[in-house]
């Protein structure tokens, strides 16, 4: 099969020919039709994770995945061979990646069927960013009234949070540029932009001066941001800050995990299909220009770059 994999980092990520996987007990071979990318992706390919979990040569790049099953393990009794199906590999190593014709999953976490009125390229691109915008919004629980700042909100994660603290009835505070980006988040239902590069705390002071009622720390100084939240207030963070990080901070203040389990996936495929969700697909490339979109990736981009393999 083809995809995109590396097989040193001196080399980096290359097009590469490999075995097709076989499913084990409790796993899943997926046809693999669309994916897309993660600032995940690019850190395993730059060799930023190398020290922290195991990485198994020649790997494959990829996390997020949507395709047909093509082949189940034994004990495998919730899709089907045929099932279309999307979700995102979880595993504790670097190894399988979904930039790839075929990859194994397994059946027990981040796998579930497409439900009617989502396409394919959508579904491939909602897993992860989709499930830590989910875990964030979850952890700040805003209520209908309340303002919340999302600092990070152009990326993958941010644009879906939006939305869905937005459907909240939250009133959204979105940090983006002036301009195309600033025109990105509005449409996707933010109410007030604050310019990044400029004066950050006098802009959102300006909106609400008694500080927020949440944020969500996605990019940018986690102090800052903490420091915009009034009294008593939710903070989290997917950059790994933490209450430890905030000891003698006046917030309740959580380190993102989230959890692909199908129950989340399936929530967050529902709000797609019942239209309360647009997944902010941007760019769309080929499995031999992956090296071109990780590049991309890197430079800084609005929503999801997705990638399209079958």
């Amino acid at each position: 099969m083809r995809a995109i994999g590396v097989e040193s980092f001196e080399i980096g990520p290359v097009l590469l020919d490999l075995p097709v996987p076989q499913p084990g007990p409790g796993e899943v071979l997926v046809k693999v039709q669309h994916a897309s990318l993660n600032g995940f992706d690019v850190a395993v390919a730059l060799g930023m994770v190398k020290d922290m979990m195991e990485h198994r040569f020649p790997f494959v790049l990829g996390k997020d995945f949507a395709g047909t099953v093509e082949e189940i393990g034994e004990g495998v009794t919730s899709v089907a061979v045929g099932d279309d199906v999307f979700g995102v590999l979880m595993r504790n190593y670097i190894g399988d990646g979904t930039f790839g014709e075929f990859v194994v999953v397994p059946e027990e976490m981040g796998l579930t069927k497409i439900p009617s009125g989502v396409e394919p390229l959508d579904a491939g691109a909602l897993g992860l960013a989709g499930a830590t915008a989910q875990a964030a919004i979850d952890a700040v629980a805003p209520t209908s009234g309340e303002m919340v700042l999302v600092s990070g909100a152009t990326g993958g994660v941010g644009s879906i949070a939006i939305q869905i603290a937005a459907n909240r009835g939250a009133e959204v505070i979105a940090t983006a540029r002036l301009g195309e980006a600033s025109d990105f988040v509005k449409d996707l239902g933010a109410h007030h932009v604050v310019d990044y590069t400029d004066d950050l705390a006098g802009q959102v002071r300006g909106i609400r001066s008694d500080g927020v009622h949440a944020a969500v720390h996605l990019a940018g100084d986690a102090i800052e941001l903490v420091d915009l939240v009034q009294s008593g207030g939710r903070f989290t963070s997917a950059l790994g800050v933490g209450p430890d990080q905030l000891s003698g901070k006046d917030v309740s203040a959580s380190a993102l995990m989230a959890m692909a389990t199908a129950d989340v996936l399936d929530g967050l495929a529902a709000q797609v299909a019942a239209g309360t969700l647009r997944v902010p697909i941007q760019r769309t490339y080929k499995l031999e220009e992956v090296p071109l979109a990780l590049k991309d990736f890197a430079d800084g981009k609005l929503g999801k770059i997705a990638v399209t393999i079958g």
